[in-house]
């Protein structure tokens, strides 16, 4: 079973990489939320992506793992 943790349980330099280039952000984003559940946050991903890919980024960066709506 994959970690829930970060990107499909990626080391935090690889899903960094990852959260600054927008479109892998937010295809990578959009699953991670539907994985975990949140069937509001992976919707809303898909609309506002460019607005989730900036909250994404710093979340990434500050806490290591994508927080909100996830």
């Amino acid at each position: 079973m994959a970690s829930t943790k970060r990107y499909f349980g990626l080391s935090w330099v690889v899903c960094l990489i990852l959260a600054i280039i927008p479109i892998t952000s937010w295809i990578l984003g959009t699953v991670t939320r539907f994985q975990r559940g949140n069937i509001l946050g992976g919707v809303l991903n898909i609309f506002f992506g460019f607005i989730f890919w900036v909250i994404d980024l710093v979340t990434m960066i500050v806490k290591k793992d994508i927080t909100v709506l996830a």
